[in-house]
């Protein structure tokens, strides 16, 4: 029996259409995936969702029964279930992230009338799936499914600056630092110098790195475990672009990608600084304005 007076914890104003045992095994879901790994007490659960330790047990058996949870001993202590495996490539599959973010880069691409593009973090490098062209005549030849340059655009810096450096060492190796034009960063020292400038302001830029003439800001964007899942960057002809401008636009592709963040379930690149130690103290400290060369 489902006491009808138990209150559900963040259950938000009454809705008539929303079922109140349901937001209830929802509540004990979030609960226990924000809990210890070692699982959660009956107790600590009835105490977290205010319910009586009885409708807490019937609810918690009804989840394991589905494979949502598991009870594990002595205790029995709850944690998440295998289903829930399952059910994240299921959504993985049905909901891929070019997809959900393709808003976020139409966006992007009306408030700057450049072109956006949104690239995934694969083995450190970043691959272009998404593009949205900007208004005007200009078209940047931008095709899907490559990698970029690690060291040579917005899109590759951003994603390769979220990695620690062995693994940086690793990928300029894997990739080697060639020369696309007289302003790519060739030696490591100068990329090493690069990526920390984009840890701390959150965004990376491409000074005619990969072509003569043509700039490109960008950003990374996490993922639920705190994972760099990809960067979104837009691109522009340079001409005599002040550095002023160039910040505000890193500034604009910051919160964008923030956004694009929260659309998959990570976190926002200020909430994930105090894990990244040195850089979040580093942060409070890089000027506004700081841009690239």
């Amino acid at each position: 029996m489902v006491a009808e007076g138990d209150r559900v914890a963040g259950a938000g104003a009454p809705d008539r259409y929303q079922v109140r045992s349901v937001q209830r095994a929802l509540s004990m879901l979030e609960i226990v995936a924000a809990g210890p790994t070692d699982g959660m007490s009956l107790t600590v659960l009835a105490d977290r969702l205010s319910i009586s330790k009885s409708t807490a047990l019937s609810t918690a058996r009804t989840l394991v029964g589905h494979g949502m949870l598991r009870a594990v001993e002595p205790g029995p202590r709850y944690k998440l279930g295998t289903a829930l495996i399952r059910y994240g490539d299921l959504v993985a599959h049905q909901n891929p992230v070019g997809e959900v973010c393709l808003p976020v880069l139409r966006q992007v691409s009306a408030e700057t009338s450049m072109t956006a593009r949104l690239a995934l973090a694969e083995d450190g490098y970043a691959v272009c799936v998404e593009r949205v062209d900007g208004p005007g005549s200009i078209r940047f030849h931008a095709p899907l499914g490559g990698r970029e340059p690690p060291h040579a655009t917005a899109a590759g810096k951003s994603v390769l600056a979220m990695l620690d450096d062995a693994r940086v060492r690793v990928i300029c190796e894997e990739a080697g630092l060639p020369a696309h034009t007289a302003h790519t960063i060739t030696d490591a020292a100068t990329l090493f110098e690069e990526l920390g400038t984009v840890r701390r302001r959150g965004f990376a830029v491409d000074d005619e790195e990969e072509v003569e003439g043509v700039f490109c800001v960008g950003a990374p964007f996490f993922g639920h475990s705190g994972e760099c899942a990809g960067a979104i960057s837009v691109t522009g002809i340079k001409q005599d672009l002040p550095g002023w401008r160039i910040a505000e636009l890193g500034r604009l592709l910051r919160q964008h990608a923030d956004t694009a963040s929260t659309l998959i379930g990570g976190s926002t690149f200020a909430d994930l600084l105090p894990l990244r130690g040195v850089v979040a103290a580093t942060a409070r400290r890089a000027p506004d304005a700081e841009v690239a060369r």
